[in-house]
């Protein structure tokens, strides 16, 4: 019993340098019978050196487990020297930070534990007596191959069978692994773009994609419920007792990658010169190959291939900021490439510059991005026969509120079907999933016949979409995101980067650029453009502030924003609003706000980091009355007013 620590705590509480949960937390972990000593020792030592905002930081709440999973620090802002253990300086910690607020191995136990738990409930409910089977892949980050092998020896011990595979994986070959090894679930332990110090947590069910309704709802019950004595015996790794996955599953995934290509022939008779760079995460090893096989020759940033946890090269291993791309652009310029292109740690997300005819870098935004490959992949599906000239409703490209309008104007005058989710491709994998079960009854109704979804091509699925359900075509979203095929039920840059290398190699046959034709998208639909305001508060402090907008939105939601007077307020935290395929749109504390002149915002809180997000647009038609460098300039102007309206607004509302 830790009775002096015990006792310095409950005086810090008293005199409001500890808060009332943190000490509740801290005393529970020093109170706990057979803990870890180096987990009790960094308490000990932390508390010792009274560094209360580090304990409060980390003990003033549990680490949230959102509906798809979660994402915090695994390095402490202060490293305890029982924390750093035997490592050497450049190594990473023995051990991660000890804290209930923290991705170590007490939350992972935890988190793993819960989803078991669903499982097992959910097969006992369906009557179905099988072995809880699971798959797990990690990215290059702190601790991920250790959290790895720790979920693996967890499901095993609870009577489960689990899968890993020999070293770092993306994402997206986790999405398609559950599927391909038929799983009954998956976990990610990645925090896709995140700072070096923290990891993360992604839970999957056996449809491939993240958890949504009511399995989210399950496996956050199993978690909330669980006490931390129930944790302890199950810290182990068992490393021996966990299956390896053979190199055959890489080369499956590696196969279903290359058909992101709609014409593979034309990339392999253009070659656009491309510099690629994964920035030191997962990128390399399933987007290299496919790249190659395709007949392409990338230009790869050595610097940035190596896997490296600490991401040195880049502030953020973040492909929406600029700065990490800059390495490629230098290299690009060197080199005479047509664009640079980049993915996170785990390779979900992409980012791509290109460059004008005078050599000027122009950094595409997300919303660019699928703008272009929605335009580009809807008319070469025309082009090659495989949609009709008039378009059809049974084609569906699938986008988030926060993403671009100009993504649903171009498929509104592609004749083809849009629909809006939330954020998170959560919702996109769950529409892939029920336009594929709408196919496979139908065929049984009206032939008899069953079939073997996961083993049929990309063009067969087009087709029997077509036909008997709804054909996916492409998904986006405004961060980064996109998915250009639905063997993969989550965001996928490997994929991507496919399709956005053959769009360049089109381009470059038509003798244009992706800025000439990205202005042709803008003059032939309109300008748009959209800002991302980011606010940040961190730390305990930080979430009552984040609590305190969302709660004022709810409560006094604005009337006007300086001359824009609110036209329309749409809260999605009420039950009862519908997509464009009529089904009921989950409740989130979610908000979007139309403004007079045509401008609009959205708000939400970022579920996997401590900021508010505000997502504004706008958007001008392109005409006689207006050319499309008069539209930039006064769409643009406006936004920025409104960003800077939003953000005082923002900061008023926080106090």
């Amino acid at each position: 019993m830790n009775l002096k620590s015990i006792q310095v705590l409950e005086k810090a509480g008293e005199a409001g340098q500890l808060s009332d949960t943190a000490v509740i937390n801290l005393k529970q972990w020093l109170t706990t019978d057979d803990m870890p000593e180096w987990a009790i020792d960094s308490l000990n030592e932390l508390i010792k050196s009274q560094q209360w905002e580090e304990l409060n930081d980390r003990f003033y709440k549990d680490i949230t487990f959102g509906t798809g999973g979660m994402r915090g620090r695994t390095i402490g802002k202060l490293v305890t020297s029982a924390e750093k253990g035997t490592a050497g300086k450049k190594e990473t910690n023995e051990w991660p930070m000890a804290g209930s607020n923290a991705l170590n191995d007490f939350t992972l136990v935890r988190a793993t534990t819960a989803l078991f738990k669903h499982v097992t409930n959910y097969l006992a409910e369906q009557e179905r007596f099988e072995t809880p089977s699971l798959v797990i892949a990690h990215d290059v980050r702190h601790f991920s191959r250790r959290f790895c092998m720790l979920a693996a020896s967890v499901w095993n011990e609870l009577g489960g069978m689990s899968l890993v595979f020999d070293g770092p994986r993306s994402t997206p070959q986790l999405s398609f692994a559950v599927r391909f090894r038929k799983t009954h679930a998956g976990i990610v332990i990645t925090a896709s773009h995140n700072p070096p110090h923290d990891n993360g947590f992604k839970a999957y069910f056996e449809d491939g994609a993240q958890v949504v309704s009511p399995h989210a709802e399950g496996i956050v019950e199993q978690y909330v419920g669980m006490e931390l004595k129930e944790i302890i015996p199950l810290l182990g790794v068992r490393q021996d007792e966990v299956q390896v996955l053979p190199k055959e599953d890489d080369l499956q995934y590696l196969n279903v990658v290359s058909q992101a290509a709609l014409d593979p022939n034309l990339i392999e008779a253009v070659k656009p010169k491309v510099v690629f760079t994964p920035i030191h995460g997962t990128g390399a090893i399933s987007t290299i190959p496919v790249l190659w096989e395709l007949g392409m020759e990338p230009i790869v940033v050595d610097q940035q291939s190596k896997p490296d946890p600490d991401f040195p090269t880049v502030k953020s291993p973040n492909p929406e900021n600029a700065e990490a791309l800059e390495m490629g652009i230098k290299l690009a310029r060197k080199t005479g490439a047509s664009a640079v292109i980049a993915t996170d740690p785990d390779s979900d997300r992409m980012g791509v510059a290109v460059f004008d005819a005078q050599k000027k870098v122009k950094y595409l935004n997300g919303n660019e991005i699928g703008a272009m490959l929605t335009e580009y992949r809807l008319t070469r599906l025309k082009e090659l026969g495989c949609l009709p000239d008039n378009g059809t409703k049974q084609a569906v490209i699938i986008k988030t509120f926060v993403t671009t309008p100009l993504v649903e104007t171009i498929a509104n005058k592609h004749n083809v079907k849009c629909v809006n989710t939330l954020t998170g491709f959560k919702w996109t994998g769950e529409k892939i999933r029920k336009y594929q079960e709408v196919l496979e009854e139908n065929l049984i109704k009206d032939y008899g016949i069953k079939i073997n979804f996961d083993e049929t091509d990309y063009y067969s699925r087009l087709d029997l979409g077509l036909n008997y359900s709804k054909a996916f075509i492409f998904a986006c979203e405004e961060s980064y995101g996109y998915l250009p095929y639905d063997f993969v039920r989550d965001k996928d840059a490997n994929a991507s980067t496919i399709a956005f290398c053959e769009m360049l190699s089109d381009l470059e046959n038509k003798n244009t650029t992706p800025i000439e034709y990205l202005n042709t998208i803008y003059e032939n639909y309109g300008y748009y453009n959209q800002f991302t305001l980011n606010l940040y508060f961190s730390g305990a402090s930080g979430a009552d502030k984040i609590k305190r907008i969302v709660e004022s939105y709810l409560n006094n939601p604005p009337k006007e924003l300086g001359e824009y007077k609110i036209s329309n307020h749409i809260n999605y935290g009420e039950a009862g609003h519908r997509d464009e395929d009529k089904s009921p749109i989950p409740t989130e504390s979610f908000h979007v706000l139309s403004l007079e002149k045509g401008y609009s915002y959205a708000v939400r809180a970022s579920g996997t980091e401590p900021k508010i997000k505000f997502y504004i647009f706008g958007n001008a038609k392109v005409d006689n009355d207006l050319s499309l460098k008069e539209a930039k300039v006064s769409v643009n102007a406006n936004i920025n007013t409104i960003v800077e309206l939003i953000e005082k607004d923002a900061q008023d509302r926080a106090q």
